[in-house]
């Protein structure tokens, strides 16, 4: 058995695709995976599965949930082993967050429909992307009346396609702890 963390794309955001936490975990539950719980309300789930390709995965959960809720759901699976890897990797070194500074991750599926340099960052220096990997960005965003997480949320979608997925930083960490 391996244990791993689903990030549903999507759901619960402006009453857009809800999707109750307690139906989530039942839908994953009667998949066999054990263990399943569920983290905030923004589709994080964390569970235990026979060790697969996360690819494999991403398919099983997207056709289960489409059984279970009636629409298309993207998920992205990442072993909590890559989570700790990210975690340990001290993505957001020399930055401070605060009230209006938010740390995001966002996971990826495929490859940057664009070359943009990274780092990137927009005038004002509101909106930095600071690292990408080949499955996940690190971006920094400062809050003001110009800059907002959905303005960031179009850049990335802009760039790395809308096949991703972000969360704020402190998601991977409350998952990590396993809350």
């Amino acid at each position: 058995m391996a244990e791993y963390a689903a990030f549903l794309r999507g759901i619960n955001v402006g009453g857009h695709k809800p999707v109750p936490m307690g139906k989530l975990k039942k839908a994953l539950e009667a998949l066999r995976f054990t263990d399943v719980r569920t983290i905030l309300v923004s589709g994080n789930v964390v569970f235990q599965a026979p060790r697969a390709k996360t690819e494999t995965l991403e398919r099983k959960i997207q056709a289960q949930l489409k059984k279970t809720f009636g629409s298309e759901i993207g998920v992205h699976i990442r072993t909590i082993e890559e989570l700790v890897r990210v975690h340990d990797s001290d993505p957001f070194k020399g930055f401070t967050s605060g009230p209006d500074v938010r740390f995001y991750v966002t996971f990826l599926s495929g490859k940057s429909k664009r070359n943009l340099t990274i780092p990137y960052e927009t005038p004002g220096s509101h909106f930095r992307i600071l690292k990408k990997t080949p499955r996940e960005v690190f971006s920094v965003l400062t809050l003001s009346p110009e800059s907002r997480t959905v303005d960031l949320m179009k850049v990335l979608e802009q760039e790395f396609g809308k096949d991703v997925t972000t969360r704020n930083y402190n998601t991977i960490v409350r998952l990590l702890s396993r809350a």
